[in-house]
């Protein structure tokens, strides 16, 4: 299935060391890359392009994308290719962000038709320099996507909008079936990783989502090697919970660059199957955890997940 979204490769990105991975990291990245070379990803690279258009998988160097592009998949990245924050676990570009295009939702609802999505993720750089962070932009590229048919699902992964709850209504008032914000890591590592972040205000956004529209899924992530302990993990889990978070994601951290923060420790394979278990037997609707499972890595299957689980 077709998720859906962006751009030509940015010239000269930082790579991965891949000497430095774990051998369940290497094997799986080597394998997901190997995809970029073949016909469909190239095809669906072509249309990201044509469309003028980003990804995040380009943009945040997602080691899945050769097997995304190549299954004819990508997560749209709306807004420009430029964040206002400096987050250092995120190769995102920090640089002056140029005005929103009005035409890019068109655009987007345009690719969604062509290839024939059921399923459309879209994300955005952290927009501080617009007034309602880019909530306008979100909400038009949900209406655009509806327009196109009701029927298609949109998950749209959003910035904390600087804690503005009526900026969150906005991006909500079209009927997403998922609202997705990461909380990213545990609160003691928020300074060192997320300057400019504030995990209470990512949590207050949760809950004002989930309070004001309880038929809209919710939907959060965090990596795993930054320094954190099990029990903070554990701790960041119930706090999603409590603040009304029902499909969770969790993925292994891997550094873009010397520049970045760097890894602190791989976990094994063994040790996501357990957190996903842990996460369903605290209650969440439906997790995701893996090295390399990232936001809107199998987020239809996620969202198909928690709707059986839950009978609706």
């Amino acid at each position: 299935m077709r998720v859906g979204t962006p751009c030509p490769q940015p010239s000269n990105p930082p790579t991965f060391k891949m000497s430095t991975y774990p051998h369940w990291i290497l094997e799986a990245v080597k394998k997901n890359k190997a995809g970029l070379h073949e016909e469909p990803s190239l095809d669906t690279r072509g249309d990201l392009a044509d469309a003028r258009l980003h990804t995040v998988c380009d943009e945040a160097l997602c080691p899945n994308k050769g097997r995304c592009f190549s299954s004819g998949e990508a997560t749209f990245l709306i807004l420009g290719d430029v964040c206002t924050r400096t987050c250092r676990f995120c190769a995102v570009s920090k640089k002056t962000p140029l005005p929103p295009d009005p035409d890019e939702p068109r655009r987007v609802r345009e690719l969604s038709r062509k290839w024939g999505l059921k399923y459309v993720v879209f994300t955005s750089p952290t927009r501080d320099d617009l007034p309602d962070g880019g909530a306008a932009h979100f909400a038009e590229t949900v209406r655009q996507i509806r327009n196109l048919d009701p029927y298609i699902k949109t998950e749209p992964l959003i910035p904390d909008l600087n804690g503005n709850p009526d900026a969150l209504l906005h991006i909500l008032s079209p009927g997403p079936h998922v609202l997705a914000h990461n909380i990213e890591t545990v609160p003691s590592l928020y300074g060192k990783v997320r300057q400019g972040a504030d995990y209470k205000r990512s949590l207050r956004l949760l809950k004002t989502a989930k309070q004001r529209r309880p038929d809209i899924l919710t939907k959060s992530g965090l990596m795993l090697g930054l320094g954190e302990s099990e029990k903070e993990v554990e701790n960041t889990l119930r706090d999603l919970l409590e603040h009304g978070c029902d499909l969770l994601t969790l993925g292994q951290y891997l550094a873009p660059s010397k520049a970045h923060l760097p890894v602190e420790r791989y976990a094994a394979p063994e040790e996501f199957s357990a957190w996903e278990k842990k996460a369903l037997e605290l209650g969440f609707k439906a997790a995701l955890c893996g090295p390399l499972v990232r936001s809107s890595y199998r987020a239809a299957e996620l969202y198909q997940k928690a709707r059986c689980r839950t009978g609706s």
